[in-house]
C-alpha cells in the first residue's frame, strides 16, 4: 500500500478495532495473525480442556497469545483474566511456550499503572519465560505489513487507489511538530555533530541535497528526545519509531535512492499536501532524529571507516 491508502487503512483499522469485542476480536486477531504468520495456530475451546491458557500459538517463535477485549477496561478484571490465562498455560502448557502475550483492543494507549506493576510481578515469577502485552499500535503495525489485497479482506472493504492529498501524515507526531513549530525559533544549535553520524552518512551514500538538509538539522535533534522525555507515555517513543523503521523498509523494497527515500520520509511526517517551510523543517528535524537513532537507513558496521575517496563531512 501507498501513503494515502495507509492513512485510508489506518482510519478503518481503529474504527473496526473500536467495534470489536470479546470473541469477535479474538476472531480478527486469528485473521490477522494467520495471514502474517504461517506458523499461527488459533486454538478453540474443547470440552473440560477448554482452551487450555491460550487462544493462539506462534510455533517458531514459541509464543502464546491471549486475547482480552471486554466494552469496558478496568484493572481487576485484567488482573482476573491476565492470571487465570497465566496460570493455566503454566500448568497445562509447560515447557511448549517461552512468551507469553497479552493482545488487547484498549484504545487510550499505555497500560494503568497498576497493570505495570502486575507485569513486572509476574516477570520476575516466570522467569526465564517472558511476559508481553500488545495493544492496538503493535496490531497495526503487522497489519501494515499484509498486502493490499489481504488488508481489504480483514476491513471488509476496498482500499482506495485514486490520488488523494492529506495534510497530516502520521497522526501520531502531530503533537511532536506542533511543539518543533512553537520551538523553532528559540532552539539553541548543538556544537558538534556526533562521529558516527558522519560514518553513517558516508556509508549510505546519501545525494548532496540530502546530505546538506540532514547536516543542518542533525543540530537540532535533540528538541524530538526532550518532546519525548516530556510526555508520560514511556513506550510512545519505541512505538513510533518501530513504525518508523517498518514504514522505511516498505519504501526501500521499490527505491534505493537517497533522495527518494527521504521524501517519502517526509511524506510519512507532514502527508502529500503542500505544507508551509516550517513544518517541512519539522518533519527534517524528525526524520534526522531517527535517522542519528539508526531507525532508518543503514548502519555501518563498526570497523568501517570513511575512505579517502569517499570524503569526510
Amino acid at each position: 500500500m501507498d501513503f494515502t491508502q495507509r492513512i485510508f487503512a489506518y482510519l478503518k483499522f481503529q474504527q473496526l478495532l473500536t467495534d470489536l469485542h470479546g470473541e469477535p476480536f479474538e476472531e480478527f486477531v486469528h485473521r490477522l495473525m494467520s495471514a502474517r504468520h504461517p506458523d499461527y495456530v488459533p486454538v478453540r475451546t474443547h470440552g473440560n480442556l477448554g482452551d487450555m491458557g491460550a487462544d493462539g500459538l506462534l510455533l517458531f517463535d514459541r509464543t502464546l497469545h491471549a486475547c482480552y477485549a471486554p466494552e469496558t477496561h478496568d484493572y481487576p478484571s485484567f488482573r482476573t483474566k491476565f492470571r487465570s490465562d497465566l496460570n493455566k498455560a503454566l500448568a497445562k502448557r509447560n515447557g511448549h511456550f517461552d512468551t507469553f502475550a497479552f493482545v488487547h483492543n484498549d484504545a487510550r494507549g499505555g497500560v494503568h499503572p497498576q497493570v505495570s506493576i502486575l507485569l513486572s510481578e509476574v516477570q520476575d515469577e516466570i522467569r526465564p519465560l517472558r511476559v508481553a502485552v500488545r495493544g492496538r499500535q503493535w496490531l497495526w503495525q503487522e497489519f501494515m505489513r499484509l498486502d493490499r489485497i489481504t488488508a481489504e479482506e480483514l476491513l471488509g472493504c476496498p482500499i482506495p487507489i485514486d490520488e488523494r492529498t492529506y495534510g497530516i501524515g502520521l497522526a501520531d507526531l502531530e503533537p511532536l511538530l506542533r511543539e518543533l513549530r512553537q520551538r523553532r525559533e528559540s532552539a539553541e544549535p548543538l556544537a558538534d555533530i556526533p562521529v558516527v553520524n558522519q560514518h553513517k552518512i558516508e556509508y549510505n551514500n546519501l545525494s548532496d541535497d540530502v546530505r546538506e538538509t540532514l547536516l543542518k538539522v542533525l543540530r537540532h535533534s535533540y528538541l524530538v528526545d526532550e518532546y519525548y522525555n516530556g510526555i508520560m507515555q514511556v513506550d510512545e517513543h519505541d512505538l513510533v519509531a518501530r513504525g518508523f523503521r517498518i514504514y522505511f523498509d516498505e519504501v526501500r523494497k521499490t527505491t534505493s535512492d537517497s533522495e527518494e527515500l527521504w521524501l517519502e520520509l517526509e511524506k510519512y511526517v507532514v502527508g502529500n499536501a503542500r505544507v508551509t517551510h516550517r513544518a517541512t523543517w519539522a518533519a527534517a528535524v524528525v526524520i534526522a532524529h531517527f535517522f542519528e537513532r539508526c531507525d532508518v537507513f543503514d548502519v555501518p558496521p563498526s570497523d568501517w571507516a570513511p575512505t579517502a575517496s569517499t570524503g569526510g563531512v
